[in-house]
């Protein structure tokens, strides 16, 4: 445990990428109306991506497994610093969707809004991102530790296809309600952004024991 917080401070303070921090600012699209919102929690995964790979560029991983901690601290540090920008950047979606929710809801351009509106619903998926994010593309990543091109664009494919699903979900007879900026005291949409930090949190840990098996069976 010791070691993993360790190189986590490696990982925030050595290993990130400037762009890792400064995508999180695409959680604001939170306030766009008329546009997939969504595409904001791609961009944060992109910006992790972008820390992975500088690492990759600069013999990281390598480097990480010379010291004296084990391949899966390795692997878990990575996981944390990726769930860290993830958690940020759901943060700040967060307040916002509150804000909309609440002093916002009755405000023409969201309740006139055809794409997808910051509530609870719009949450969950950007959870579900993230997730995908962790199985498809970290989890990928460590069956070599070098190789990455394939794990992120399968990770735009199946990212960019939830994308289009919530968009058009809400448009569907009987759904309508996902796409509702009155939902405050929802109970149905509480429900669904719970089950979606249930799925996030069980995928995520399974992948990170997945990827730290797999990692212990590469040679360096």
């Amino acid at each position: 445990m010791k070691n993993s917080r360790k190189l986590l401070g490696k990982e925030i303070k050595l290993a990130a990428s400037p762009l890792s921090w400064l995508f999180i600012s695409f959680a604001l699209m939170a306030f766009i109306p008329g546009y997939p919102i969504l595409v904001g929690a791609f961009f944060v995964c992109f910006g992790i991506f972008q820390s992975v790979q500088s690492g990759r560029e600069n013999n990281d991983i390598l480097y990480t497994v010379l010291l004296p901690v084990s391949k899966t601290d390795a692997v878990k540090a990575k996981y944390r610093f990726a769930v860290l920008i993830e958690m940020l950047a759901f943060a700040v979606s967060a307040i916002i969707t509150m804000i909309r929710m609440t002093l916002m809801t009755q405000t023409t351009p969201y309740v006139t809004n055809p794409m997808m509106n910051a509530n609870q619903a719009y949450l969950a998926y950007m959870l579900l991102i993230f997730a995908l994010f962790n199985w498809v593309f970290l989890g990928g990543f460590f069956k070599t530790a070098y190789k990455f091109g394939f794990p992120f664009v399968l990770f735009i494919v199946i990212s960019f296809l939830l994308i289009i699903a919530a968009e058009v979900l809400h448009h569907i007879p009987g759904l309508e309600f996902l796409n509702r900026t009155d939902t405050l005291g929802s109970t149905t949409m509480w429900t669904i952004l719970a089950a979606a930090v249930g799925i996030s949190v069980i995928v995520t840990f399974i992948s990170c024991k997945v990827a730290m098996k797999r990692f212990e069976r590469v040679d360096m």
